[in-house]
């Protein structure tokens, strides 16, 4: 895809965003997150001609070889995947902006440790379960507030800048929209919370229409 090809083609995705934010109100904002897990170097730095600045990988070991790799760049690296507690180290070395996916106490108060050691601190989003899938990570949502507070006394190197959640996995648009609706009564319950990462390529527009002002795009940011 060429430069101009490519510029069409997120304008595109950017009118789609426009909409759906104006469904919610002239004064709402959206970042886009673009997820480059299944993409190279060099298509990273395509998007970043036209624009954009912020991306997100799901393993650590990408994330540290493509942040290595672009490193000239000034960009936003997003570590939005599961995070293991072996592979904490290596996240702090790479330093992101935004680690999307906290998705429990323990993990946190693991974290904590680490950060407290290399007197660090991270911004993080807590991350719902909020279809109570088995197949996701993350807090219950009847949990959530009490373990958010949990959080912020007891690790205070972890700065929670809000909630992340991801769908629920259904065909029923009736179905995702409540998933996503969860997590937004969630966020609007915490006092200092300024993000609610909801939404990714298949269903962005139903999530920011549910209050969402983060989405996540992979294949679609990239033609995929």
């Amino acid at each position: 895809m060429t430069q101009t090809e490519y510029k069409i083609y997120i304008d595109d995705i950017i009118r789609r965003v426009e909409s759906a934010r104006l469904k919610v109100s002239g004064h709402h904002i959206v970042k886009i997150i673009a997820v480059s897990k299944y993409s190279t170097t060099e298509e990273i730095e395509s998007l970043y001609r036209i624009g954009q600045r912020a991306f997100g990988e799901n393993k650590v070991q990408d994330l540290k070889a493509k942040a290595a790799a672009l490193e000239e760049l000034p960009l936003e690296w997003h570590f939005i995947g599961n995070l293991q507690k072996n592979k904490i180290n290596n996240l702090l070395d790479i330093n992101p902006t935004l680690f999307q996916a906290l998705d429990s106490l323990e993990l946190a108060e693991e974290l904590q440790k680490r950060l407290l050691a290399k007197d660090m601190q991270l911004d993080c989003l807590m991350q719902i379960n909020s279809a109570r899938e088995a197949s996701k990570h993350g807090v219950n949502p009847e949990d959530a507030l009490t373990t958010y507070a949990q959080i912020e006394q007891k690790c205070p190197n972890i700065q929670l800048k809000g909630v992340m959640s991801i769908g629920a996995h259904s065909k029923e648009r009736e179905v995702i929209k409540k998933s996503f609706e969860t997590t937004y009564e969630i966020y609007k319950q915490l006092p200092n919370a300024t993000i609610c990462s909801m939404g990714m390529s298949g269903d962005f527009e139903l999530a920011i229409e549910c209050g969402s002002n983060m989405i996540r795009l992979g294949s679609l940011m990239f033609n995929k």
